[in-house]
């Protein structure tokens, strides 16, 4: 029978802790998290049953952690437990090493990644220097900073930028220049012409719509506007450390 909690004694000595979710049919770690007490269990006791999958599946998008859960239970399995590191003195310490475990294991079912990612997450020696040592931009007219770090190798500056944001499309009308950085420095500078719903019809790049996202269609800024903030980097006053919202306004 597959563990549902710790010992009372046990609990008592783990204090804040960080863990891993396998899945013993392959030994792949499918999701990171940190907890104290039986934290770590309860993600399988909250699996989905069929009826209520079903309806979450009608409703809206399914949970991807509880639906690999839901396939390791109906192969007669348990998910494996790992406790990757315990006995850390603060939640804050357990943020961190959570953000960093998130980092090194790809293609989990997380649905956010760690803490402190953004700013400071897995990088390469090379653009952690094109980070610092960039110049900072001035703000020459309002614009939007959008950061675009998690999909800029994958679908390209524009692509990336695009879509899909939580954005109030009258507001944005109020923007004329939208800026794509990355980890802070500037990649791309876009004139938006129309701004749409997010949805697969009007960005193919997308899995599924979005519903309550937007996106636009635009074009490169002009050259001029192009060699003054490309490669430059976003304010401080700009880049709060640990926000979660990819989309800051910018005015003068």
């Amino acid at each position: 029978m597959a563990r549902e909690s710790f010992p009372p004694e046990v609990e008592s000595e783990l204090g804040w802790y960080v863990y891993r979710l396998v899945d013993p049919r392959n030994g792949e770690t499918f999701y990171v998290g940190k907890g104290k007490g039986s934290r770590v269990f309860a993600h399988a006791l909250g699996s989905l049953d069929d009826e209520t999958r079903t309806k979450m599946m009608n409703d809206g998008p399914a949970d991807p952690k509880l639906e690999r859960i839901n396939e390791i239970k109906a192969a007669g399995l348990d998910v494996s437990h790992v406790i990757h590191r315990h006995g850390l003195s603060t939640e804050a310490v357990a943020y961190e090493v959570e953000a960093a475990l998130i980092d090194a294991f790809p293609g989990l079912t997380n649905r956010q990644g760690g803490k402190g990612s953004r700013d400071r997450g897995c990088r390469h020696a090379d653009e952690i220097c094109a980070e610092f040592e960039a110049v900072p931009f001035e703000v020459r007219e309002p614009l939007i900073l959008i950061a675009i770090n998690n999909l800029w190798k994958d679908w390209g500056t524009y692509q990336a930028v695009q879509c899909a944001w939580k954005i109030r499309i009258d507001r944005a009308k109020h923007y004329n220049l939208v800026l794509a950085h990355v980890h802070g420095v500037v990649q791309g500078a876009y004139r938006p012409t129309e701004w749409r719903a997010a949805t697969r019809f009007n960005f193919p790049q997308l899995g599924d719509d979005m519903p309550g996202r937007v996106g636009f269609y635009g074009k490169e800024a002009e050259k001029t506007v192009q060699d003054y903030y490309l490669k430059k980097r976003v304010p401080a006053i700009y880049r709060r450390r640990g926000a979660q919202n990819a989309i800051r306004y910018c005015d003068f």
